[in-house]
């Protein structure tokens, strides 16, 4: 039987997992994918808006060639962590099922079960997009991630949203070569929060009609050639290659649910926690990166989200 089990690999699942072995714990980092594996989806050529040392865990300098790391570089910083300290981890072992018995956590994974005193829950919220609900979302043009913008070369590209993922796979697929892009919006303008230097970029693509923007938009229908778009002035049928939904994602609500945790009843769905320690309302569950903040997913980062392990392991050795 373990102290603890972290359920998710992530930068800030490797930061607990790293005070758990500093205060000489059994513990066990389990993930259902790869090390780091939301970063590791991220497309190719990110840049991260953090600056290196922000994204620094257990004392381990991370160094980058530029002021703002990239992926590859941030895939290369989180291997180096797990070496240095040794971690515990069980990748691709999807944990299925959890029961509480008295104080003890029973986990059903996919490579059997495992037991435990307290369990970390820090699984991020990349990996279950928002979907649109509606006819055709099925179909293989239809995709919730953006990796490069090579497939789209000579294509006509509909994006769905706003925020800094659809504003920037709109300029990259628009300078790589595709046939047209066109951004299907549903607000009266691009999203207030885009990065300061890529805003004047696509308002400005936008204007010169290099982009095509649908405002207060929303497809009605996807079909293998062609989508509906509905409009202010009336329904749009524009030809489609590819439709790329940058629609956000959600925390793993499922998980919690398991578990009996109590999400609170407001816009954000935001779990109920104790901002000092991150234990939830069941005894012995913690809550720690991303997923503290519900629907409001970036509200917490790598950066400001290091300190939730320190509180947690704190917590658990008190006792």
């Amino acid at each position: 039987m373990k102290d603890l089990i972290i359920i998710g690999a992530g930068p800030i699942g490797l930061a607990c997992g790293i005070e758990a072995k500093k205060n000489n714990l059994d513990y066990l980092i389990v993930d259902k994918g790869m090390l780091v594996n939301s970063i590791y989806n991220y497309p190719v050529n990110t840049t991260f808006f953090s600056t290196s040392d922000k994204l620094e865990i257990g004392e381990i300098p991370f160094i980058s060639h530029n002021v703002k790391p990239t992926r590859t570089e941030a895939l290369e910083y989180y291997r180096r962590v797990c070496d240095s300290w040794n971690l515990n981890l069980d990748l691709y072992n999807e944990v299925l099922e959890i029961e509480k018995k008295e104080s003890l956590f029973i986990l059903n994974t996919r490579n059997g079960i495992k037991k435990s005193k307290n369990i970390i829950i820090c699984t991020g919220f990349y990996d279950i997009p928002y979907l649109l609900n509606i006819p055709g979302e099925e179909l293989d043009k239809v995709l919730h991630y953006y990796n490069e913008s090579h497939p789209y070369y000579k294509m006509d590209i509909a994006i769905v949203g706003a925020g800094n993922s659809a504003v920037d796979v709109a300029l990259d697929t628009y300078r790589k070569g595709a046939k047209s892009v066109t951004m299907i919006i549903r607000e009266k303008e691009i999203g207030g929060n885009i990065k300061y230097w890529v805003k004047p970029d696509i308002v400005n693509r936008i204007e010169s009609g290099e982009i095509k923007a649908f405002y207060e938009s929303e497809i009605l229908e996807i079909k293998e050639n062609t989508i509906l778009i509905k409009t202010p002035t009336g329904v749009e049928k524009i030809n489609n290659d590819f439709v790329l939904a940058m629609t956000g994602y959600l925390p793993n609500y499922e998980i919690l649910k398991k578990l009996g945790v109590k999400i609170n009843d407001d816009e954000f769905k935001t779990p109920l926690y104790n901002e000092e320690t991150m234990e939830t309302n069941i005894n012995g569950v913690f809550l720690a990166g991303v997923i503290c903040g519900g629907l409001k997913t970036n509200k917490w980062f790598i950066e400001n989200s290091r300190d939730h392990s320190q509180k947690i392991l704190s917590t658990i050795i008190k006792r």
